[in-house]
């Protein structure tokens, strides 16, 4: 009878875990919006037009022992197969960058890392906090705030003290949230415990991502091109800029809300955003030094971050209550959210449950591989120009060594109930686009390329969770100066992706307009790209925003084999897609 019982049990988990998977919870993603939060899970890529080549802005000592890395695996192959044999990736990965960890330190010694730092220090931690009190209200306190920060801090500085390509961040995203709050739904309807469940989804989840990357399996993204990264990176934007209106706007029409609030919403955000993105821009100028130029230009989100504080200050200050805007809620004390230990009991779940989480975690698989690997992809990209541990225009090295930590990691968030993370794209893009170097044209030369930024990030974040002071002074930041920040990322994102340049052609006089690179292209083939590529973005958006958000990063995989079908379909001939899509 019991073996029978067990049976039954078996059956039944698994078709209602089949059926979770498919529909993939019943609320939609617009219900889990939350504008410091849309900042994790789609990020912005920029395109700057490259046409300086220069070395690593690294002192000359350090040339032999790039050279050295490299050679070392000079004999690999550029193209692998899509599976090698097993670690071969992994050794490949740590070959080439672990001779140059010495480096990895002392290049990020300076001004600019610091600037970086403390910017990139509220980027990650806002969403974080605004992550955390979604997952507490899908979770009921299982999984909050301060699981959510607690595993920022800990996976992030482990992340960048051992991965290949430690300026990746991570953190969570929409459709991992999305995910969870399905499990939440299967535990519910099997009568089982949430926590258990999800550490045990998480340990298989982690099984597999480690098979991933001891075979070599993120080879898959080679297949993804130009085409892919600027309707990833033209949606990051979107999104950023959207949320982040959208925020605005509630606070008109808020009812525990006012005007004079919504107002002051308004004011706060915009002084933010205009005063970031001005100061940033003050490199490209002619105005004062050049060393005063790139200094004020470095630390300009960290110096619109402190406008805008201000501004919400100087208002509380002298209105009262009434001009009193909300703040990041940060809880008071290290403790988990529920009081809970922080031991997930796995013998609580039934055997025949234990292996029937192989199915949701099938899933989740899916959501972690082609997150962590799309953004590392887009982070590796050429035209950062950076060197160390990779080979010339490989956007390849690296992923297997991080996908190892990205499973490792799983396993550990899974064993304590700490939420999963991932590379987070635009807070991965926006690190590396802040510690870009400069010529004297405004061309990216080259990338600062260290670990000391991701490792005092989160040491930061780690600060703030474990001690009072920290706690109590970002208490005082208001929420709209968050929103404001975010509005400086995806703004500042668009120029230079050529998706959104060709969307602008399509308004301007043909007569008048400069010759762009893609100009030899005849006009309507132009026009059928773009065309085609902002309908893949309606549909990516239309997704996102459905009960089915959870598939997102599946349609993005999809992308590549769209791509390959219109060129083999004839709607774009081959010598016009390689230059529309050219790499």
């Amino acid at each position: 009878n019991t073996t029978t019982t067990a049976t039954m049990n078996i059956k039944s988990f698994t078709s209602a875990a089949a059926s979770a998977v498919l529909l993939l919870g019943a609320s939609p993603a617009r219900a889990f919006s939350f504008a410091p939060s849309a900042a994790t899970h789609r990020h912005a890529l920029a395109r700057p037009k490259l046409t300086a080549v220069a070395g690593p802005s690294s002192p000359s000592h350090r040339t032999s022992s790039l050279a050295m890395s490299t050679a070392a695996v000079a004999a690999d192959d550029k193209d692998p197969p899509l599976f090698e044999s097993p670690l071969k990736g992994i050794r490949r990965d740590y070959k080439m960058r672990l001779p140059l960890y010495g480096s990895d330190v002392s290049d990020g010694l300076n001004a600019q890392c610091l600037a970086a730092t403390l910017f990139l220090f509220f980027a990650c931690l806002a969403p974080a906090v605004g992550f955390g009190a979604l997952f507490g209200a899908v979770t009921g306190g299982a999984i909050g705030t301060m699981e959510m920060v607690s595993s920022t801090a800990m996976c992030g500085f482990i992340y960048a003290l051992t991965s290949a390509q430690p300026l990746t961040i991570i953190g969570s995203t929409g459709p991992v949230l999305a995910f969870v709050a399905t499990l939440v739904q299967l535990a519910e309807k099997m009568n089982l415990p949430f926590l258990p469940l999800y550490a045990w989804t998480g340990i298989w989840t982690s099984g597999i991502l480690f098979l991933s990357s001891i075979t070599s399996a993120s080879n898959l993204v080679k297949y993804l091109t130009r085409f892919t990264d600027e309707i990833f990176s033209t949606l990051i934007s979107f999104i950023f800029v959207v949320e982040a209106a959208q925020n605005i706007g509630r606070s008109f029409t808020n009812p525990a809300s006012s005007f004079t609030k919504g107002l002051l919403t308004l004011i706060v955000a915009v002084s933010t955003y205009v005063t970031a993105n001005t100061l940033k821009g003050l490199q490209k100028t002619v105005y004062f030094t050049n060393g005063i130029r790139k200094n004020v230009s470095n630390f300009g989100p960290t110096l619109g971050v402190l406008t805008g504080a201000l501004i919400a200050r100087w208002a509380r200050l002298s209105q009262g209550a009434s001009a009193t805007l909300p703040a990041l809620a940060i809880p008071t004390t290290f403790a988990t959210t529920s009081g809970r230990p922080w031991l997930v009991p796995l013998l609580d779940l039934p055997v025949w449950a234990r292996w029937g989480a192989v199915l949701p975690a099938l899933m989740a698989t899916v959501l972690l591989f082609l997150d962590q690997n799309i953004t590392v992809r887009l982070v590796n990209n050429p035209q950062y120009k950076m060197e160390k541990g990779r080979r010339k225009g490989n956007m390849l090295d690296g992923m297997h060594a991080d996908m190892l930590i990205i499973s490792g990691l799983t396993f550990l968030t899974s064993l304590i109930g700490l939420p999963w993370l991932v590379a987070a794209t635009v807070r991965s893009i926006s690190h590396v686009r802040a510690l870009s170097v400069l010529d004297s044209a405004g061309k990216l030369k080259s990338t600062i390329e260290q670990r000391v930024t991701g490792l005092s990030i989160h040491s930061l974040i780690g600060a703030c969770v474990l001690f009072d002071k920290p706690r109590a002074v970002l208490t005082q930041i208001p929420t709209p100066v968050l929103m404001g920040l975010f509005m400086f990322l995806g703004t500042s994102a668009l120029p230079g992706n050529e998706m959104w340049e060709r969307i602008k052609g399509l308004f301007k006089d043909s007569k008048k307009a400069p010759n762009e690179r893609w100009s030899a292209v005849p006009g309507g083939i132009t026009t059928l790209f773009t065309a085609i590529q902002i309908a893949c973005l309606g549909a990516m958006v239309y997704v996102k925003e459905s009960p089915i958000g959870v598939l997102f990063p599946v349609v993005i995989a999809l992308l590549a084999p769209l791509r390959f079908a219109l060129e083999k379909t004839g709607m774009v001939k081959k010598e016009y897609m390689d230059v529309l899509d050219e790499e």
